[in-house]
C-alpha cells in the first residue's frame, strides 16, 4: 500500500519537474515550431517528389505515344512489302504459263502499287534472273546463287527474309539504298515442281523519312537495330562510325518492349523500345529527361518560397499558442503539487477556451479516480487477507474430520478392515496435500490427488452412493493452480447433487487447456440447482448445515484476487439433469504466470 502511494507521488513529481530549467511556454513554442518546420519540409519534399515522378511519368507516356505512332507507320510499311510479295506469289501460282512475258506483266502491275518500290526481281532455282522490273541493264558481276538470302529462300520457300539496308547491285546504272524482302515460291508448272525466289527492293529513304520526323525533344532521336545488334538506321550514323558517339545497344537488345530510365554517359535518359513486325528488328527511342521535364526547376523554386513562408508563419503562431496555453498549465502545476503532497480533495477550475476547460475537468476526474482506486486497493487487500484466512481454516475442518473418523470406527467394529485401510490412507494423503508446506500454489497433479482422496473418503461414507471419474491432460499435471479449489465444488456436488437422488450418482472431473486458459470442469447428474439458488451461490457463502468446506464464493474470490476479474467460477445447472461447474484460471508453469495480477510464484 505504501509503495503504491509512493509510486503515484513520483509520477506527479516527474511530470511537474520536467524540465525544471525551461519554462513550459518555451517548451511548447520550441516543440510546436520544430514539428511545424519538420512537417512543412516533409510535405514539401513529398509533394516535390510526387510532382517530379508525375512529370517523368507524363514524359514517358508522351514518348510512348510518339513511338507507338512511328512503330505503326513502320509496321504498315513492312506489311505493305509483305502484301506485294503475297500478291506476286498468288499470281505465280494462279498462272500456269510462267513465261518471261507473263512474269514481266505481273511485276509491272505489282510495282505500280507503290511508288517507293525500287525494283522487283524473280530468280530461278539456280540463281538465274528470270525477269525484273523496271527493265534495266543487268549487273553481270552480281550472282544471286552466291547470296545467303537466296540459299535460305530455296531451302525454305515457306519463310521470308528481310535484308538490312544495302546498296542495290542488281542493275549497273543505279545504286540506291534499299531494304529487301526475299521470299521463295513453290508451284507446279505442267505437273512439275518449280521454285522461284522473289526479291522486293524498297527505297530506304522511306524508312529514314518516317524516323526523322519523330520529335523526342531537341536532342531526342530514334534508331533501329536488328536482332544481332547491328544498326539499321541512326540519324547520326557517320558520327557512330568514327567513334564519336556510342549507344547502349547491348542493353536495348536484352530488354523487352517498354520504357526504361537509364543513366548513360552522365545523363538521365528514357529508352523506349518497340518491336518492328515481320523483321525481328527493334526501334529504340532516346529522350532526355531534363528536356522533357521542363517545369521541374520552376516548381522547386515555388516550393522553396512556400516552405519559407510557412516556416515563418508557423513560428509566429507557435509563440502565440504557447503563451496562450502556458498560463492555465502553470496553474495546473500548482494543483499537481498539492496532489503530490497527498491532498486529493481538490477541485481545479480555470476560465478559458473549451480545450482548457476540458483539461481542468480531466484533471479533476483523474484525481477522483486515483482517490477511488486507493480506496479499492485498501478494500482489496482486506478481502485478500480474509480469503487467505478462510483458506487456512478450511485446510483442517473439524466437522469433516469427525465424520471421517466416525466412519473408520464404524467399519472397524464391523470388521471391514480393508475399508479402514483405504479410508485412513486417503485421509492421510488428503491432509498431507492440504498442508503442502504452507504453499498456496501447488501442482495440478496434487490438487487432483487431493480431490481424488476426498472423493474416496466420501464414497465410503455414502456407501457407494455415487461413482466418480477424473481425467486430465498429461501436459497439465506439472502446471500450477491455487490450492483447495476443487474440494468445495465436489462437496457441493455430493451434498446438494448426487446425495438427495434415489439412483446412483455420477461425478465427473476433467482438466483441459484452451490456449492460455486451464479449465476445471466438475459435473454431476444430481438433482440440480434452482435458478434462484444458483443466482445467490456466488454472492454469499451459501453454506448449508451439511457443508464442511469453503464456500463457492470463497473459491471464486480467491481466484479473482490472484488472477483478475476475467477468471473464476461459472455454474450451469438444470433441475433433474445435473450441474456443471467450470473453473477458469490462467496457465502457469513452475508457479509463474506472465501478466498475472499478483505475479504468483512458487
Amino acid at each position: 500500500m505504501t509503495k503504491k502511494l509512493s509510486s503515484i507521488k513520483k509520477i506527479f513529481s516527474r511530470i511537474r519537474n520536467f524540465p525544471r530549467a525551461t519554462s513550459i511556454q518555451s517548451i511548447i513554442a520550441l516543440s510546436f515550431t520544430a514539428v511545424t518546420i519538420l512537417s512543412i519540409i516533409f510535405v514539401s519534399l513529398a509533394l516535390s517528389q510526387m510532382f517530379s515522378d508525375s512529370a517523368e511519368k507524363n514524359a514517358v507516356f508522351n514518348t510512348q505515344q510518339i513511338m507507338d505512332q512511328v512503330n505503326l507507320n513502320l509496321n504498315t510499311y513492312f506489311k505493305g512489302m509483305m502484301e506485294i510479295s503475297d500478291l506476286i506469289r498468288s499470281r505465280l501460282k494462279a498462272d500456269t504459263e510462267n513465261n518471261e512475258n507473263t512474269l514481266s506483266n505481273i511485276l509491272e502491275v505489282t510495282s505500280g502499287i507503290r511508288k517507293d518500290i525500287a525494283a522487283v526481281a524473280i530468280y530461278s532455282k539456280d540463281g538465274t534472273l528470270v525477269t525484273s522490273y523496271p527493265k534495266r541493264s543487268y549487273n553481270e558481276n552480281f550472282s544471286a546463287a552466291d547470296q545467303e538470302w537466296f540459299k535460305n529462300s530455296i531451302n525454305d520457300p515457306t519463310d521470308f527474309f528481310f535484308l538490312p539496308p544495302h546498296v542495290q547491285t542488281l542493275f549497273e546504272d543505279e545504286r540506291p539504298w534499299v531494304v529487301s524482302l526475299c521470299r521463295g515460291s513453290t508451284f507446279y508448272d505442267k505437273e512439275q515442281k518449280a521454285t522461284l525466289t522473289t526479291v522486293v527492293d524498297m527505297n530506304f529513304s522511306s524508312i529514314e523519312e518516317l524516323c526523322s520526323r519523330v520529335s523526342l525533344g531537341k536532342r531526342g532521336y530514334v534508331y533501329i537495330i536488328d536482332k544481332s545488334g547491328n544498326i539499321i538506321y541512326h540519324p547520326q550514323q557517320q558520327i557512330l562510325y568514327v567513334g564519336l558517339k556510342n549507344e547502349n545497344i547491348a542493353d536495348a537488345l536484352n530488354k523487352e518492349p517498354g520504357s526504361y530510365f537509364e543513366n548513360f554517359q552522365g545523363e538521365k535518359r528514357i529508352m523506349t523500345i518497340k518491336n518492328i513486325s515481320y523483321t525481328g528488328w527493334k526501334m529504340v527511342g532516346i529522350s532526355y529527361v531534363n528536356e522533357l521535364v521542363t517545369d521541374k526547376k520552376y516548381f522547386l523554386k515555388f516550393f522553396i518560397y512556400i516552405t519559407l513562408f510557412a516556416i515563418v508563419f508557423g513560428t509566429m503562431a507557435s509563440l502565440f499558442v504557447s503563451a496562450k496555453v502556458s498560463k492555465p498549465i502553470k496553474q495546473l502545476e500548482k494543483q499537481m503539487r498539492k496532489v503530490e503532497n497527498g491532498n486529493f480533495d481538490i477541485n481545479f477550475e480555470v476560465k478559458g477556451e473549451d480545450e482548457v476547460k476540458h483539461l481542468s475537468k480531466t484533471f479533476n476526474i483523474m484525481v477522483a479516480k486515483i482517490k477511488q482506486l486507493m480506496g479499492e486497493i485498501i478494500k482489496e487487500q482486506e478481502e485478500k487477507r480474509k480469503s487467505e484466512l478462510k483458506a487456512l481454516q478450511a485446510q483442517i475442518n473439524p466437522h469433516f474430520l469427525y465424520n471421517t473418523l466416525d466412519s473408520i470406527v464404524w467399519m472397524n467394529e464391523n470388521h471391514n478392515y480393508e475399508g479402514v485401510t483405504v479410508m485412513v490412507a486417503a485421509l492421510a494423503k488428503l491432509f498431507r496435500i492440504s498442508i503442502s508446506r504452507g504453499n498456496e500454489v501447488i501442482r495440478i497433479a496434487d490438487e487432483i490427488e487431493h480431490a481424488r482422496n476426498y472423493l474416496i473418503i466420501q464414497k465410503i461414507r455414502y456407501k457407494d452412493k455415487f461413482d466418480f471419474t477424473i481425467e486430465a491432460e498429461p501436459d497439465l499435471l506439472q502446471a500450477r493452480t491455487l490450492k483447495l479449489i476443487l474440494q468445495p465444488i465436489i462437496e457441493n456436488a455430493i451434498y446438494h447433487g448426487v446425495g438427495p437422488i434415489s439412483e446412483k450418482g455420477e461425478i465427473q472431473i476433467s482438466v483441459t487447456r484452451d490456449e492460455d486458459i486451464v479449465l476445471f470442469k466438475i459435473s454431476d447428474n444430481g438433482y440440480g440447482i434452482k435458478p434462484e439458488v444458483l443466482k445467490e451461490l456466488l454472492s454469499s457463502e451459501s453454506k448449508s448445515p451439511h457443508s464442511d468446506g469453503v464456500g463457492l464464493k470463497n473459491v471464486n474470490e480467491r481466484i479473482k484476487l490472484y488472477f483478475g476479474k476475467e477468471y473464476g467460477i461459472q455454474i450451469e445447472s438444470e433441475i433433474d439433469v445435473g450441474t456443471t461447474v467450470n473453473i477458469r484460471i490462467p496457465f502457469m508453469e513452475n508457479g509463474l504466470k506472465d501478466g498475472g495480477k499478483n505475479g504468483i510464484t512458487k
